[in-house]
């Protein structure tokens, strides 16, 4: 089975809780605070694995998540930090966070590392909080929260030449007969589900991979047949092969299956026409295939330039008989030597940064009402404040008390009306506004 498009979880490890603890050496008056750091969490790293070819890893195990740091320690002992989880993804993987649809990164070479969400700061211990005025406070903090989102994982295959064209026009023979590669082959429509790679080796001893991917039709881009499910292998390709059949024995036209299957590459991304072709006119062994490549010579040379045929090299062979085939491999090598890599998203990147528009900054904090007339305090900047607080101590408490004071968010509770008395919740935690 071949699986290329999955949504998967990851959740960073949370930081080690800070200690709140006192030096109790004898001979040592006054001994003072004690309490070490805790550990940062563990990171979730996207790591690119050669050896992988689709996300088949990735069909039952969806949710990772990293181990959290270790917790400080008495004697102003750090806690140990974890390690990062090390999640294999194959090359050609693309990454997106599934909520805002960012791209957070395209994994390309073996080794290649991507950190998807980043593990939470420790807490810091009492010793971090002793000052002049209160040498010897009982004031920790808990870990920072890992970061936790659902990323898009998205496989296009990596190779050199892709082999496009109508189905049953001989890709997948030809790819058999080019390199070792045993795609499934049938006289019928749709034989190939899923994309074929064959290193395929010239005569001159020069190398490529070639992709055969599923056949494509009229609408595809749209959703037609396979839809766009593989059509976006297709954009990892520094070179097109277009496969037409020149016997016309299923009633096409061979110009036209040209036309149409460029039409569904532009629709399907513009800048696919932007990689050179070469035209492979197969099964010229069948009748009427001659004069319907004569015929076909002549409808592309009266094309205007800015069609898509401007100096596009046009290859007869055959599958059976493999006549032709050593030309087209030395062409297709020769234009691979020549042709850069293109750059996938370019444009994309400038069009997800550069947003005319005015965006507020995210206030700390905003205050709701629940129907038993409970307030309530929400808000990224408080709900991070509110977990790193340890509540198990009161000087702790106290401090958060202030904090919120600092914020504002006493003076706007009581200018929306809150009196001395009335609840406040924040997360699962409630107390009583004191006016």
């Amino acid at each position: 089975m071949f699986l290329d498009q999955v949504t998967i979880n990851v959740k960073a490890g949370k930081g080690g809780d800070g200690m709140v603890a006192f030096r109790r050496e004898k001979y040592v008056p006054d001994g003072g605070p004690a309490g070490g750091d805790g550990g940062r969490g563990g990171s979730v790293i996207l790591k690119v694995d050669e050896g992988l070819r689709t996300l088949m890893d990735f069909r039952f195990n969806r949710h990772f998540k990293a181990t959290p740091g270790e917790n400080g320690m008495s004697k102003s002992m750090h806690g140990r930090g974890s390690d990062d989880m090390i999640v294999k993804v194959p090359a050609g993987t693309t990454v997106r966070d599934k909520e805002t649809g960012a791209l957070l990164g395209d994994l390309l070479t073996h080794g290649q590392e991507l950190e998807v969400a980043r593990g939470g700061r420790g807490g810091r211990g009492n010793v971090r909080f002793a000052t002049p005025r209160n040498p010897a406070p009982e004031v920790a903090e808990n870990g920072e929260p890992g970061q936790e989102r659902e990323i898009e994982l998205e496989l296009k295959v990596l190779a050199d030449v892709g082999l496009v064209g109508f189905p049953s026009v001989g890709k997948s023979t030809l790819l058999s007969i080019v390199s070792k590669a045993r795609p499934k082959i049938g006289a019928y429509h749709f034989t190939t589900l899923v994309p074929n790679l064959g290193m395929v080796a010239t005569g001159d001893g020069r190398s490529f991979v070639m992709a055969d991917l599923p056949g494509l039709i009229e609408g595809a881009s749209e959703g037609v047949g396979l839809g766009t499910q593989f059509l976006r292998h297709i954009e990892r390709t520094r070179v097109i092969l277009h496969v037409i059949d020149m016997s016309g024995m299923e009633g096409r036209d061979p110009y036209e299956d040209y036309v149409l299957i460029n039409k569904e590459l532009e629709s399907h991304n513009m800048r696919l026409l932007e990689r050179p072709q070469i035209i492979v006119a197969n099964k010229m062994d069948m009748p009427d295939a001659e004069e319907n490549l004569a015929e076909f010579r002549k409808k592309i040379e009266a094309l205007k330039e800015d069609e898509y045929s401007d100096g596009i090299p046009i290859f007869p062979i055959s599958g059976v008989s493999r006549m032709g085939i050593e030309p087209l491999l030395k062409a297709t090598a020769d234009l691979v030597d020549v042709t850069p890599e293109f750059p996938m998203y370019q444009d994309e990147e400038v069009e997800e940064i550069v947003q005319y528009q005015f965006i507020e900054d995210e206030p700390d904090f905003k205050v709701t009402r629940d129907d038993d007339a409970t307030w309530v305090l929400y808000g990224a900047k408080l709900e991070k404040l509110f977990i790193m607080t340890n509540f198990e101590r009161e000087e702790s408490v106290m401090k958060f008390a202030r904090q919120l004071r600092g914020m504002g968010v006493d003076e706007t509770l009581r200018s929306m009306g809150a009196k001395d008395g009335d609840l406040v919740r924040i997360k699962e935690f409630v107390f009583e506004f004191v006016d």
